[in-house]
């Protein structure tokens, strides 16, 4: 008999790839095959305060190309963030333990669209087993290098 594996997806910027990237994507391969919804540099800009880095074609590039990502896709610009979610249609998301979106936000969301049964969970386990575990980290160790560097 054929087994249907879950659709779990995941949501994020990934500017700079780092190990809690991978964790994460990890933990979600554990419950189904892993879509990765890949903020647009519009969105990233919009909601950050600042664009990233790497631009968002090379930044899907990078996601689809990691080990236990089914497929990665962009998010959409500036519409409703949960149409990417109807389309893509899965059993889970599953929330980075950082991210800033509550689990409340996105039923409530979800309701709204007659999609609730779409389970949403939060990986509570933040990965810091390195150094350098989130873009924030490896920017200011780049600007601090630099600076020094510099002079």
């Amino acid at each position: 008999m054929l087994e249907i594996k879950k659709k779990i997806v995941i949501t994020g910027t990934f500017d700079l790839v780092h190990p809690g990237h991978t964790f994460l994507i990890k933990e979600a391969s554990k419950l189904g095959e892993v879509y990765v919804i890949v903020a647009r540099d519009i969105n990233v800009k919009k909601f950050k305060g600042e664009s990233p880095i790497i631009p968002e074609d090379q930044r899907l590039e990078m996601v689809q190309n990691l080990k236990n990502v089914k497929k990665a896709i962009f998010g959409k610009i500036n519409s409703d963030y949960l149409k990417i979610i109807e389309e893509i249609n899965p059993d889970i998301i599953m929330l980075g333990p950082n991210q800033k979106v509550t689990i409340k936000m996105i039923k409530d969301g979800l309701k709204k669209k007659g999609l609730e049964k779409i389970k949403i969970i939060r990986l509570e386990k933040f990965y810091n087993k390195h150094k350098f575990h989130s873009s924030t980290l490896i920017k200011e160790k780049i600007i601090k290098d630099f600076l020094k560097y510099k002079k």
